[in-house]
């Protein structure tokens, strides 16, 4: 029996050639979306030979400072860096980007599907299936509020011990719709501006 050896990074499970090779063929610029334990970030990358040119990124934490004080890792924080990823993007010229997520699925209704719909939101061509993208009752969250309410009115102590970080920051869930909707509007007219 012959043996093949792996390139290293396909071994220790942090590459899937095959993938990385259509992206990298195609000659487009990627729209690379990574996850952490509290954030998200979108980089926009050109493959080259010598390497990985990243031509623009954008974190989660950078709404913060926009003033959006919601949770960054949450559904309508992830739509809304897409969104402003996107515009921000343009601004530097890239129109068109392909989704890079590696080894990580591409769920439908995740929050990197909400990144992408947040991406072809602002106007920038990124091939994709709307079919995936979450609701517009999460994308919003809607369903957040919702749940805030019904346990500010059945259970007070879950409710202060599940929203305490947005409680601190003076964000009530409750209104995470209409605070969302505020800060889309914000976002969108920067592009204007």
């Amino acid at each position: 029996m012959k043996y093949i050896p792996l390139f290293r990074r396909k071994r220790d499970g942090l590459t899937d050639y095959r993938v990385r090779k259509k992206a990298v063929l195609s000659r487009e610029i990627l729209a690379v979306i990574r996850k952490s334990t509290k954030n998200v970030s979108v980089q926009f990358v050109k493959p080259e030979i010598t390497g990985d040119r990243i031509v623009a990124a954008y974190h989660s934490k950078m709404l913060r400072k926009l003033g959006w004080h919601g949770y960054p890792k949450s559904t309508p924080s992830c739509y809304l860096l897409g969104l402003y990823a996107g515009k921000e993007a343009q601004k530097k010229g890239i129109r068109r980007a392909i989704v890079y997520t590696g080894l990580m699925p591409y769920v439908r209704g995740s929050r990197v599907a909400a990144v992408v719909k947040g991406l072809v939101d602002s106007g920038l061509d990124v091939p994709s299936n709307s079919e995936t993208f979450p609701s517009e009752e999460r994308v919003s969250g809607k369903f957040i509020a919702d749940y805030a309410l019904k346990l500010l009115k059945e259970d007070r102590d879950k409710y202060s011990r599940l929203f305490s970080g947005l409680l601190k920051e003076g964000f009530k869930p409750e209104e995470y719709a209409e605070k969302f909707e505020e800060f889309k509007s914000k976002i969108g007219g920067k592009r204007d501006e």
